[in-house]
């Protein structure tokens, strides 16, 4: 990787969270004018090493250079003033600002030196002129509210936000995510704008399409290592598949052979524009259904619709051979569709309360009668759940914060359970707990399909996807690209390729 013609270099990068490794050695460079692809599936470390070049996390080891120079950010801002910008794949901006004060926010220009007075003039004429090189002035005006752009157009403020910078080097983390085909032409024209001005841009990217057509060269990442890098003209999308997930399955996963009952739900063409289309599934009784796709495949999405989270287009639900309705989170727990959040600290549970609450949250319904809880029942029926999990704790009164992330996760299905699901959804069950915990996990999962509970496994592990589910369907790009009926003879690289917006 060494060289004197990187204007940005990345040796030997590691980082670990809590004890658990996330990069190890990892690597990266870049030339000016190049624009970088970095590629691995979900958890591979993309986004950590590209915080860690930004100055968001210190690393444990390895080094940063940047034209030549070795550097070492502590914060985004001393990397964005020696040249480095980033384009987050989650936007945050502020919404009762307009573009322009969005753009600028920090590097305001003051009417009168000294004095707390911004030049708003201009900061729209400086913002004007950004749109106009662009050719984004069809799109977005500077005086425009935050709060009522669309979510590509915020996409393409925080580009202009980053160009504005007259930065060296862009990061762009998953850019086209929310842009629909015409302004992803958009963007490419301002990539090429970029590139001509000698600025390097790497490009985080699960979209095989866009790299072909866009990159220089590709490196790939594979759980926190650095595997190699090529040229594009060298490579072939097989391949860089193969760099991804060229590593030999995990042993240890307890094989769910409980006969498959009859079909307990069915999304018919369930659709929510710009986000998922046409998306047919059925689960069935004491299965494991596993939902594969790279970030912004829309499976966790599909989800969120179904239970009530986020509204449906279109679409219809059958559970149990009836057409349902479900328009908020309770419809969805009254017809016993639970889910278990991937985000179980914001929506799984109240880190500030106890077990017992926690456990009891969504289940007072079962637990109370003429409004008010059966404080007996609801102990009794915590400690049980409890009990059943396996949760580590002194007990019920233990505050949730306190326990271990396995624990955690522990809590969120013991709530989920006394809610006597028909349907469970696990997003991400093991995302962030040990391995000791995992094994847990995958115990109590076969156990729940043996009661004849449908269930529906979203996991970016390739391991834990092959050696849970009975059945996987693959999403890309919002739609349902095929299904693996014979999960213990599929292989990494054939749900990748459809992962990838194969066939």
């Amino acid at each position: 990787m060494g060289g004197t013609n990187y204007i940005l270099e990345a040796t030997g990068i590691c980082k670990a969270f809590s004890g658990v490794t996330v990069l190890s050695d990892a690597a990266l460079s870049i030339k000016a004018g190049e624009l970088h692809a970095l590629m691995g599936e979900n958890g591979a470390g993309k986004s950590t090493l590209m915080k860690i070049i930004m100055g968001i996390y210190t690393k444990d080891a390895g080094v940063v250079k940047l034209d030549g120079q070795e550097v070492d950010f502590k914060s985004a801002r001393d990397a964005l003033d020696a040249g480095i910008s980033m384009i987050h794949q989650e936007l945050s901006p502020i919404p009762e600002m307009t573009v322009a004060e969005n753009v600028f926010l920090g590097r305001e220009q003051k009417k009168i030196k000294g004095l707390p007075f911004v030049d708003k003039k201009e900061l729209k004429r400086k913002t004007q002129e950004l749109l106009d090189e662009y050719e984004l002035s069809e799109y977005i005006s500077p005086g425009m509210k935050m709060k009522d752009l669309n979510i590509a157009q915020v996409q393409m403020m925080e580009i202009i936000k980053a160009v504005s910078y007259n930065s060296k080097v862009i990061i762009m983390d998953e850019p086209t995510s929310s842009l629909s085909d015409k302004e992803t032409k958009i963007l490419f024209g301002i990539i090429d704008t970029l590139k001509a001005k000698q600025v390097g841009i790497i490009y985080i990217s699960h979209r095989m399409d866009e790299v072909f057509e866009l990159a220089d060269r590709v490196s790939i990442l594979r759980d926190g290592q650095f595997i190699g890098c090529v040229r594009i003209e060298d490579a072939s999308r097989e391949q860089l598949i193969n760099m991804m997930v060229g590593r030999e399955l995990e042993g240890g996963y307890p094989r769910n052979t409980t006969k498959r009952g009859e079909v307990v739900l069915e999304l018919k063409n369930f659709t929510r524009k710009g986000v998922f289309e046409e998306v047919n599934l059925k689960v069935h009784a004491g299965e494991i259904l596993g939902l594969a796709g790279l970030v912004g495949a829309g499976r966790s999405e599909v989800m969120r619709a179904l239970v009530g989270y986020d509204k449906l287009d279109s679409g219809e639900i059958i559970l149990e051979g009836q057409s349902i309705q479900i328009k908020h989170p309770k419809d969805a727990i009254d017809h016993h569709i639970i889910i278990a959040s991937e985000d179980r600290k914001q929506l799984g549970l109240v880190l500030c309360r106890n077990i017992k609450e926690n456990v009891a949250l969504q289940n007072f319904d079962k637990l109370s009668h003429a409004g008010f809880v059966r404080k007996a029942k609801e102990k009794a029926s915590v400690k049980e759940y409890t009990a059943k999990m396996a949760t580590k704790m002194n007990g019920i009164d233990d505050l949730v914060s306190s326990l271990s992330g396995g624990n955690q996760q522990k809590v969120v299905l013991a709530k989920c359970l006394l809610g006597d699901p028909k349907v469970l959804i696990m997003d991400e069950p093991t995302r962030g707990i040990d391995v000791g915990a995992k094994a847990a996990i995958y115990n109590i999962m076969v156990d729940l399909a043996k009661q004849g509970i449908a269930i529906i496994m979203i996991s970016s592990e390739m391991p834990e996807l092959i050696g849970m589910s009975n059945r996987i369907m693959v999403m890309a790009g919002g739609r349902v690209k095929g299904e693996f009926e014979d999960t213990e003879n599929v292989t990494q690289q054939e749900i990748m390729d459809l992962a990838f917006g194969g066939k």
